[in-house]
């Protein structure tokens, strides 16, 4: 097999790029488990050998994806400047942000296969977290540390629930269709998130 190449090179290619939408096409509409690389790169416009010579096989190309995604996702919500400014400003803007950011089709739906497939395959499920959920955490984490006016005793699930809150609004809402059943305004859940973080300096 041809040795697979440097995938954290800056620039890697329009044939890179070919075989990444291809593949992102495939999985979206396969599934993990239904996808092959010769489906990769019959719609990638690329043979087969050529596929294999980015990566090494599908598990490294899904991985690769969900990194990409996850990239865009982080620099989309937080872009290239650390949190800095009054936590009722940027806590806001960050929920309202990430709200936006998560409700894109392309997302949703990749979403939708690595947790479909989670149960088969639980390193995807891992990647993810690792990719996209982790810097997001550690991100708010650290901002709400460099806040003592919080007075929030334990950052950590502090965290997890203002993260927490905001994936489940957007799986609940726009992946498990509960806008039909138990539908709630966003603007709701982020005024409601606020009161919560911001209790003690309103």
């Amino acid at each position: 097999m041809t040795q697979t190449r440097d995938l954290d090179a800056e620039h890697h290619g329009e044939k890179f790029e070919q075989i990444l939408q291809g593949a992102m096409q495939e999985f979206l509409v396969r599934g993990y488990a239904g996808t092959s690389m010769e489906k990769v790169a019959a719609a990638a416009g690329v043979s087969k050998p050529t596929v294999y010579s980015y990566f090494k096989d599908k598990e490294v190309l899904f991985q690769v994806l969900i990194k990409n995604l996850a990239q865009k996702k982080f620099n989309s919500t937080f872009g290239s400047e650390p949190l800095v400014g009054e936590a009722k400003i940027v806590l806001r803007n960050l929920a309202e942000t990430a709200f936006k950011s998560f409700e894109d089709e392309e997302f949703s739906c990749f979403m939708r296969t690595i947790i479909g497939e989670s149960g088969r395959f639980p390193e995807l499920a891992k990647a993810c977290t690792v990719s996209l959920f982790a810097p997001i955490y550690e991100v708010v984490k650290k901002y709400i540390i460099s806040h003592p006016e919080l007075k929030i005793s334990d950052p950590e699930a502090a965290t997890s629930l203002f993260i927490g809150t905001l994936v489940y609004y957007h799986i609940s809402q726009n992946m498990l269709e509960a806008r039909e059943i138990m539908p709630i305004e966003r603007y709701r859940v982020v005024d409601n998130l606020m009161e919560m973080m911001l209790k003690s300096i309103d």
